[in-house]
C-alpha cells in the first residue's frame, strides 16, 4: 500500500512493521531485528491485524532515553501523517523506554532488548554469525521480558535478576541467588533466541545457577569482570502500579474557549458509554497509570491533530511522570482495555457479533458433539456439553459435607453452602467439574468449609477437579443445565435432604426459564412487590397454590412452571392470570402494591473482548501483566494466569506454579477492584494446566492438546539440553593461559586481554591463534563437523552412540550443511532455530533427528 506523502509503503500482508527514525526520516528496519532497540533512537511501529478480523491497528512511537529531542519531535510528526493515512481505525500509542504498554511488549517474544547507542556510531541492528561481541545485558520482567545491556562489571549485577555475559561463541547466563525459577526460564528462552537469531544457532550456552556448582563458567566471567569484590546488592525495586491505582478513573471533558483550553472533570468510575458524546474529546486518567484520549467521530481534524500534545500538558499538569503512556483513539475503534473501563460497552449498530464477545448468545439447540468438536462454541455458550452427565451433591453440614439424596439434589437453601460435582465425558476422556454454590445467607464459617472440603474432594481425585466458585444468583448456564430446569432455591437454612426448620405457611416463588436447559426457580419475600409482569410466579398458601401468570410471560415459560410446581406443592393449583386475581390471591401477599408492570426488555449485548493477565505478588499486593494478542504459547508451566471473559473469571494454574490457593482469593480482589464496577458475583473457575474445558479452551484462537506432553523443563534443560560443563571446561583452558590486566579484581573488568572468541566462519589467524578455543567440544581435527559438513545419513535415524565424535545428540540436524536442512525441513537454520522450542521437536522426530 503507497501512502505517499514521502512516507513508507505498507506491506498489508505483514501483521508487524517496524521503522527507525534515523536523518529524520523512517528506515524500515529488517524482521531478524524486530524487538531490538537502541537507546538514542526513536521508532514506529505498526501492528495491523488481518483484515477478515475487523480489529484497529496499533501505531506506536516508540522513544528510546537516549534520543535527542528532534528525533522525538520527528517521531511524533511522521506518526501523525501516518495515522492520518491509515484511518481513524487507527489507536496511537506513546511509548517511553523501560515503560511500554503491555500491548506493545506483547509483540516481541521472548522479549526485548534495549542495545547502547545508535546506527550513527556504526553499529546494526543484527548481524548474523558475527561473534566478535562482548556484553553482559540485564533480563528481568515477568511475561513481558527486557534485556539492556549494562556496563561490562561486576558493578552491574544484583541477587534478584538474570545477567547474560555474551562473548559471542560462548553465552553464560547468570541467575541472581533471589531470582525465580520462571525469571531463569524466561531468561534462558531469551538467550536461546539470541544464539538462534544472532549466532544461527552456532553459540554454547552456559548457565551459572550456583557459582561453587560451576566454577568453570565463573572463572571464564572472571576473565573477563576481574573478581567480583565484596558481595552482591539487592535488586532496586520496580515501582509496580496496584490494582487500586488502576481503578482510580476520571473522565474528562477537553474542549477550547475562545484562546483557553479547559479540561473539565465529568465523572469518576464506574463510568458509562453514554458520556462520550461524538462531537467532543475527552481524555481518560487512569490513576496516572495510563492517559486515554477519546475522539468522537465528528471532532474536527485539528484537534485530532492535537490529541498527543493535550495529552502531554495533562500529564504535565498532573505530575505525572513524563513517561506515562498515553494511547489515542477514535470512536469505533477502541481497545478493549479502554472498552473494560466502563460498566457496559454497546456494540455498533449493524454490526454482528464476533466470536470473542461476550454478548448473550442466541438460544440454539445443544449438540454435544459439536460443543466438544468446536470449543469456541462451548466457550461462548458456556456450556461444556448439554448437562445430562452425572451429578453428585453434598451440603455443607456442621462444616463438613454430608451426601444428599437425589431426589433433593435441585433443592438448595440460601443459607447453605453446596458442593456439586459434575461428571462429563469428553471425546473418551472422563472429565470433572466441582461446583461450589454459595448462598447469600451463608456464615462465613460455612463458606470457609466449603473451599475447605473442596480441597478434600480434590485430593480424593488427584486433582482433576475444576473448580467454579458460584453465588446464588449468578449461576453459570451449565450449573442450571445439569438441574434440568428443577433447580428451586429455598429461603433461610435446612438441613440436608429436606430435613430442618418447618417452612412457613406463605411462600412466594419465581419462576424465570424457557427450557430445561435455563430454569430456575428462586423464593422471594412473600409480597406484591416482587412481582413482576414478565414472569411466571408461584404463590404457596395453605390449601392452595396459584400459579400466576404474568401479562408479559411466554408460553415456553408457562410450561416450565407448571413443571416445577410439581417439585414445590402437592396441594390443589390454580392458574391466576394477571389482572384477574382473586381476593384471597392479594390477601395472601397482604394487599395489592405497585410491581413492574413494563415488559421486561432482552438484556443489551456488550462488546467486551476476552482479556489474559499474568498474576503475580510484589509485598502482598496483587500485580497484573496483560498479554495481548494471547495464544496457548502464552501458558507457561511456572504461571498463574487469569483469563477475563467478563462473565466468567478463569485462573489458569500452571503444574510448577506457586501460591495457588491465593489464586481464588485474586481473582475476588480483580472483581473488587475492577475500575467497571464489576459484581463480586462474577463465576471464578480454577483451571489447571492439562485439564482444560471446552469452555476455557475456545477463548484461544488454537489449542493443542499435546503441547505440554513433550516439553522440557527449566531444569531439565540445563541439566540435559545444553552440555555445557565438559564444553565449556576446554575454555576455560585457554581463558587461564592469558594474564589479566586487574589480576585481584576491583569489581570492574579494566583492559581485557581475552580476545573474542571466533567462529567457525571468521578467520583462522584470530587473536587466539590455532590453539583458539571455543564453546562446542571439538578439535581442529573435527571443525568441519560444526561448519555443518556431516552427509545426512550419518544423522538421521542415529543413536547417540553411533554418531560420529563431537556430534551433540540433542542437536543432529545443527551439523547438516545449509542445503541438505533447507532439503529436509524446508527451512533455513535460521527460521528453524527461531520457532517455538516444541515446534522444533516436532519437526525433528517427524525427520528422525530426535
Amino acid at each position: 500500500m503507497d501512502i505517499g506523502k514521502g512516507l513508507p509503503a505498507i506491506e498489508c500482508h505483514r501483521a508487524l512493521q517496524i521503522w527507525i527514525i534515523e536523518n529524520l526520516k523512517m528506515m524500515t528496519v529488517p524482521e531478524r531485528a524486530y524487538g531490538h532497540f537502541f537507546e538514542a533512537h526513536c521508532y514506529i511501529v505498526l501492528h495491523s491485524p488481518k483484515a477478515t478480523q475487523g480489529e484497529s491497528s496499533d501505531l506506536h512511537y516508540w522513544v528510546g532515553e537516549a534520543a535527542s529531542a528532534e528525533a522525538q519531535d520527528a517521531a511524533a510528526t511522521l506518526v501523525q501523517r501516518l495515522h492520518e493515512a491509515l484511518g481513524d481505525r487507527t489507536v496511537q500509542h506513546r511509548e517511553a523506554q523501560g515503560h511500554e504498554s503491555h500491548c506493545f511488549l506483547s509483540y516481541f517474544r521472548p522479549g526485548v532488548i534495549y542495545r547502547k547507542g545508535g546506527l550513527g556510531s556504526g553499529l546494526k541492528h543484527v548481524e548474523t554469525n558475527i561473534y566478535s561481541i562482548r556484553r553482559l545485558l540485564h533480563i528481568k520482567g515477568g511475561k513481558h521480558v527486557s534485556a539492556t545491556e549494562v556496563e561490562l562489571s561486576w558493578n552491574s549485577f544484583n541477587k534478584d535478576d538474570v545477567f547474560l555475559l555474551d562473548l559471542g561463541k560462548v553465552m553464560i547466563q547468570w541467575n541472581g541467588p533471589k531470582s525465580s525459577i520462571s525469571e531463569k526460564a524466561r531468561g534462558l528462552a531469551l538467550t536461546y533466541s539470541l544464539r538462534d537469531k544472532e549466532r544461527g544457532g552456532r553459540a554454547q550456552i552456559g548457565v551459572v545457577d550456583s557459582e561453587a556448582e560451576a566454577p568453570n563458567l565463573v572463572q571464564i566471567m572472571e576473565a573477563v569482570l576481574g573478581r567480583r569484590a565484596g558481595s552482591l546488592h539487592a535488586a532496586v525495586p520496580n515501582k509496580s502500579i496496584d490494582l487500586l491505582q488502576k481503578a482510580n478513573v476520571r473522565l474528562y471533558h477537553v474542549y477550547e474557549k475562545g484562546k483557553d483550553l479547559v479540561v473539565q472533570e465529568l465523572a469518576t468510575c464506574p463510568l458509562t458509554q453514554d458520556l462520550l458524546q461524538e462531537e467532543n474529546c475527552y481524555i481518560l486518567d487512569q490513576g496516572g497509570f495510563k492517559v486515554y484520549v477519546w475522539q468522537g467521530c465528528r471532532c474536527s481534524l485539528q484537534e485530532k491533530k492535537a490529541a498527543f500534545s493535550r495529552a502531554v500538558g495533562f500529564i504535565q499538569a498532573k505530575g505525572y511522570p513524563i513517561y506515562t503512556n498515553v494511547e489515542v483513539l477514535n470512536g469505533g475503534a477502541e481497545s478493549a482495555a479502554f472498552k473494560q473501563l466502563f460498566r457496559t460497552w454497546r456494540k455498533e449498530q449493524g454490526k454482528n457479533k464476533k466470536l470473542g464477545g461476550t454478548g448473550k448468545p442466541m438460544q440454539v439447540k445443544l449438540d454435544v458433539g459439536k460443543l466438544h468438536s468446536r470449543p469456541e462454541l462451548a466457550a461462548q455458550l458456556r456450556m461444556v456439553d448439554d448437562g445430562s452427565g452425572k451429578v453428585e451433591v453434598w451440603c455443607i453440614q456442621d462444616l463438613c459435607r454430608q451426601p444428599m439424596d437425589p431426589k433433593y439434589h435441585g433443592q438448595l437453601y440460601s443459607g447453605n453452602c453446596y458442593l456439586v460435582l459434575y461428571t462429563y465425558q469428553k471425546l473418551g476422556r472422563i472429565q470433572y467439574i466441582l461446583y461450589l454454590w454459595q448462598g447469600h445467607q451463608a456464615t462465613p464459617d460455612k463458606v470457609k468449609a466449603l473451599s475447605y472440603n473442596a480441597e478434600e474432594l480434590d485430593l480424593m481425585y488427584h486433582g482433576a477437579l475444576v473448580q467454579e466458585h458460584v453465588s446464588m444468583g449468578s449461576e453459570p448456564p451449565h450449573f442450571l443445565a445439569i438441574f434440568q430446569g428443577q433447580l428451586v432455591v429455598f429461603q433461610g437454612g435446612t438441613g440436608c435432604n429436606g430435613t430442618g426448620q418447618p417452612a412457613p405457611t406463605t411462600r412466594l416463588f419465581h419462576v424465570r426459564g424457557t427450557d430445561s436447559h435455563n430454569t430456575k426457580t428462586t423464593e422471594v419475600p412473600a409480597r406484591a412487590s416482587s412481582l413482576s409482569s414478565s414472569d411466571v410466579f408461584l404463590l404457596l398458601t395453605a390449601d392452595i397454590c396459584y400459579l400466576w401468570f404474568g401479562k408479559g410471560c411466554s408460553g415456553d415459560q408457562r410450561e416450565m412452571a407448571r413443571v416445577v410446581v410439581t417439585l414445590i406443592s402437592r396441594k390443589n393449583k390454580e392458574i391466576v392470570l394477571e389482572g384477574q386475581e382473586p381476593p384471597h390471591f392479594w390477601g395472601a401477599l397482604g394487599g395489592p402494591a405497585p410491581y413492574p408492570s413494563n415488559k421486561r426488555l432482552p438484556e443489551e449485548a456488550c462488546s467486551f473482548q476476552p482479556r489474559l493477565f499474568e498474576c503475580s505478588s510484589r509485598s502482598g499486593c496483587l500485580v497484573l501483566t496483560e498479554v495481548v494478542f494471547f495464544s496457548q504459547e502464552d501458558l507457561d508451566k511456572y504461571d498463574i494466569m487469569l483469563l477475563d471473559t467478563w462473565e466468567e473469571i478463569f485462573l489458569w494454574l500452571g503444574e510448577a506454579a506457586c501460591s495457588w490457593k491465593e489464586a481464588v482469593g485474586w481473582g475476588q480482589e480483580y472483581l473488587k477492584t475492577h475500575p467497571a464496577g464489576r459484581s463480586p458475583a462474577t463465576p471464578i473457575v480454577l483451571v489447571k494446566q492439562g485439564l482444560e474445558p471446552p469452555t476455557f479452551i475456545g477463548w484461544f484462537p488454537a489449542w493443542d492438546p499435546y503441547k505440554w506432553t513433550n516439553s522440557q523443563s527449566y531444569e531439565e534443560v540445563v541439566e540435559g539440553g545444553l552440555g555445557a560443563v565438559a564444553d565449556i571446561s576446554k575454555v576455560t583452558a585457554e581463558v587461564n593461559n592469558f594474564r589479566l590486566s586487574n589480576p585481584r579484581g576491583n569489581g570492574t573488568a579494566g583492559p581485557v586481554t581475552l580476545p573474542a572468541l571466533k567462529g567457525p566462519r571468521d578467520s583462522a589467524e584470530n587473536e587466539l591463534g590455532s590453539k583458539a578455543g571455543s564453546a562446542s567440544s571439538y578439535s581442529s581435527s573435527n571443525s568441519s563437523i560444526i561448519s555443518g559438513a556431516l552427509p545426512r545419513e550419518r544423522l538421521m535415524y542415529q543413536a547417540a552412540e553411533d554418531l560420529p565424535e563431537g556430534v551433540d545428540p540433542a542437536r543432529k540436524e545443527f551439523y547438516l550443511s545449509d542445503s541438505d536442512f533447507q532439503d529436509i525441513f524446508g527451512k533455513s537454520k535460521e527460521e528453524f532455530y527461531s520457532m517455538a522450542k516444541w515446534k522444533q521437536q516436532q519437526e525433528k522426530k517427524q525427520h528422525g533427528f530426535f
